[in-house]
């Protein structure tokens, strides 16, 4: 599957200008405000996810502990663990994910984002 056809879901921490910024760049990417949905517990935020072949972004560590219990195999999680969470910031890392991670997120990781290092760890965990 080619990069552009990567399908983005963006829970409650991660700022309504990162989903919209995907969309700008023809990703399919919703936010869960898009629909509603900013209550939904994280079990339901990956279901959905994995229903609709999404890849999680968040800044949630609990979605890692969800992809290992569950045993998942193809759900990739981002998980940014950044000291400056400003749109900015986390689109300037979305263009190095996208750039340089594209095939390993559709085959099933998770990718976990500081300021100065990117880990990977593929699934299931």
């Amino acid at each position: 599957m080619q990069a552009n056809k990567m399908k983005f879901l963006c829970d409650m921490g991660v700022s309504l200008t990162v989903s919209k910024w995907l969309k700008s760049n023809n990703f399919d990417a919703i936010h869960l405000l898009d629909e509603n949905f900013q209550r939904l517990s994280d079990d339901l935020i990956f279901e959905k996810a994995k229903q609709e072949d999404r890849i999680i972004l968040t800044f949630d560590l609990d979605f890692g502990e969800i992809l290992s219990r569950l045993k998942a195999e193809h759900s990739s999680v981002i998980i940014f663990r950044l000291e400056n969470q400003t749109p900015i910031n986390v689109i300037k890392h979305m263009e190095v994910i996208l750039t340089n991670y594209s095939t390993q997120l559709m085959e099933g990781v998770v990718l976990l984002i500081t300021e100065k290092k990117y880990r990977i760890r593929r699934l299931p965990i």
